[in-house]
C-alpha cells in the first residue's frame, strides 16, 4: 500500500485472531498498521502484534535492503501495537527508538533490553528532522493510555493518529467504515470523550490531508466525514433519531413483550428502530447501537434479586462509557417480586440527562391485555418526547436553569423571581432551557447542538 512516494505501508493483516482484546468479535480479521518514512534519516512508525514478527521484519527489510532504519517511532504501547519492539531491536540494534518517558516505563516492563540500547525521549511539541520530513509529537493522553501520543508529518501533511479514526476488520477486506469504526470507537476509547475532545481541538489547528491510524484503512477522501463522526461520538450526541430495544428473556414472555413493542412503534411510523437480544447478539454491536441512536429501551427479566446477567453486562458497558442524553423506556417482568426497573434506574444514576419514559412496563409472569395497553402506551410516549417521569423531568428542569443562571449576569435568585414565560422549550437531548417565550425555527440548542425540531413544549403550571 502506498501512502504516498515517500510514506509506505508495512503493517500485516490477522485473520486468526476471534476475539480483539479477548471480547470483541471480529469476524473480518484486524490490521495492524505500521508505516515506513524514506528519507535522509528514515523512520519506522510502531510495530506490529508479536504472532506476525517475523512477516513484519520481512516486509521492512524487503523495502531498506540491508540497511536499517535510523528511528523507531513508538506512540503507543499496547501489545497488539508494541509487540514486536524487542525483536525489532534485536534485529536493528543501531537504530534509535523514539517515544516519550511513559511510554519507555511501560516498555521496560514487556521486555528487558540489553544495556545501551538506543532511546531518544520526546516531550510534548518536540519535533524530529528526517530531512524533507518533520515528525512533530503531540501527546493524547487516555486516547486511550495514558502514554499515547500522535505524529504529524507537516511536510506531506500526514496525521499518525495512534489508535484514533481506527476500527475493526483487516486492511484487505473491503467494507464500510462507520459502523465497525463505531463499533471500535464506542467500545475502546468510548469511555474517554473529554480525552478525544481535546485531541481535536489540537487537531483542528493543524492542515490535515491523510490519517494513518493504527487500524483500519488510511483516510483521505474521507477526513470531514470520519472527525465530524468522532466529534459526535465523544460529545456523546446521537448519530440518529431512532429507537434501540434491548431484552433478555428467560422463558419467552419479556421477549414477547419487546416484540410487541417494536411492532407498536414501526405501526406508529417510527422506521429507524433495531432491537438486540443481549444473550445471542454481539453486545459490543448492542452498546454502539445504543450509543447511536436516541431512545433505549431495556426489557429483562428480575433473576436473584437484581437482573438478568447479559443485561447487567449491558448496563455496565453503558454506564461505563458516560451514556446521557438519552430518552430510556424500561419493560420488567418477574414472577413475585419485579424489581428490574429500579435495578437499572440505579445502575444508571451516574448517567447525566437520561428521560425516563413513562409508564414503566411490569409484567408479572406472562403478559395480559393490561400490558399490552401499556406497552401500546409506553410505544406512544417514546415517539412523543416530554413524557418522561415528574421526577427525572424536574431534574432535568432543574439542571436546565441552573445552566441558564450560569450563562447569565442575573442571579438564579432573581431568575425566579421573574415573571415567567407562558412556555417553555426543553431540549429532549440535553434538557437545556430556551429563556425565551417563542422558539426561532432556526435556533440550535448551545449544548447539545440539535435543531429546534428536537425542543418539546411545556405550559407553565
Amino acid at each position: 500500500m502506498k501512502i504516498t512516494d515517500t510514506i509506505q505501508y508495512v503493517g500485516v493483516n490477522d485473520h486468526q485472531i476471534d476475539l480483539f482484546e479477548g471480547q470483541y468479535h471480529v469476524p473480518n480479521g484486524m490490521a495492524y498498521n505500521s508505516y515506513l518514512i524514506l528519507d535522509e534519516k528514515t523512520a519506522v512508525m510502531d510495530s506490529v502484534d508479536a504472532h506476525f514478527t517475523s512477516e513484519w521484519l520481512s516486509g521492512l527489510e524487503g523495502k531498506l535492503g540491508k540497511k536499517g532504519p535510523d528511528y523507531l517511532i513508538i506512540q503507543h504501547m499496547e501489545p497488539d501495537h508494541a509487540g514486536s519492539i524487542r525483536a525489532f531491536t534485536g534485529r536493528f540494534p543501531d537504530t534509535i527508538v523514539v517515544s516519550n518517558q511513559k511510554a519507555f516505563a511501560m516498555m521496560d516492563q514487556f521486555f528487558d533490553f540489553p544495556d545501551g540500547q538506543k532511546r531518544q525521549t520526546v516531550k510534548n511539541g518536540d519535533s524530529l528532522c528526517l530531512g524533507k520530513h518533520t515528525l512533530n509529537f503531540l501527546f493524547a493522553p487516555m486516547v486511550h493510555w495514558p502514554e499515547v501520543m500522535v505524529t504529524y508529518e507537516s511536510s506531506e501533511k500526514v496525521l499518525f493518529s495512534a489508535d484514533g479514526f481506527g476500527k475493526f476488520g483487516a486492511n484487505d477486506i473491503s467494507e464500510p467504515w462507520d459502523e465497525e469504526a463505531r463499533r471500535y470507537y464506542i467500545g475502546i476509547v468510548g469511555k474517554y470523550g473529554a480525552q478525544v475532545q481535546r485531541l481535536l481541538k489540537e487537531a483542528s489547528k493543524l492542515d490535515i490531508q491523510i490519517i494513518c491510524p493504527l487500524h483500519g484503512p488510511v483516510l483521505s477522501d474521507a477526513i470531514g466525514h470520519a472527525v465530524s463522526l468522532y466529534d459526535q461520538w465523544s460529545s456523546y450526541r446521537p448519530e440518529t433519531e431512532g429507537i434501540v430495544i434491548a431484552y433478555t428473556s428467560v422463558y419467552g414472555h419479556t421477549q414477547e413483550a419487546a416484540l410487541l413493542l417494536a411492532d407498536e412503534l414501526r405501526a406508529c411510523g417510527c422506521e429507524a428502530l433495531e432491537i438486540f437480544d443481549l444473550a445471542r447478539c454481539d453486545q459490543a454491536e448492542a452498546v454502539a447501537k445504543a450509543f447511536q441512536y436516541s431512545t433505549l429501551v431495556f426489557a429483562t427479566t428480575t433473576y436473584n434479586a437484581d437482573i438478568f446477567p447479559f443485561m447487567r453486562d449491558f448496563v455496565i458497558h453503558l454506564e461505563e462509557r458516560g451514556f446521557c442524553g438519552r430518552r430510556v423506556g424500561i419493560i420488567e417482568n418477574g414472577s413475585w417480586a419485579p424489581n428490574a426497573a429500579r435495578t437499572i434506574k440505579e445502575m444508571l444514576k451516574s448517567c447525566k440527562n437520561l428521560e425516563f419514559a413513562e409508564p414503566v412496563v411490569t409484567l408479572r409472569s406472562a403478559m395480559k391485555d393490561a400490558e399490552r395497553a401499556k406497552i401500546r402506551e409506553l410505544a406512544s410516549s417514546l415517539l412523543n418526547p416530554g413524557k418522561g417521569s415528574a421526577e427525572e423531568s424536574e431534574a432535568l428542569d432543574t439542571k436546565a436553569v441552573e445552566e441558564t443562571a450560569k450563562s447569565s449576569s442575573v442571579p438564579a435568585a432573581s431568575q425566579k423571581e421573574d415573571k415567567p414565560a407562558k412556555l417553555r422549550y426543553v431540549c429532549s437531548f440535553c434538557g437545556y432551557v430556551y429563556p425565551g417565550e417563542e422558539l426561532p425555527a432556526d435556533y440550535v440548542c448551545p449544548i447539545s447542538k440539535h435543531k429546534a425540531d428536537a425542543f418539546r413544549l411545556i405550559p407553565e403550571s
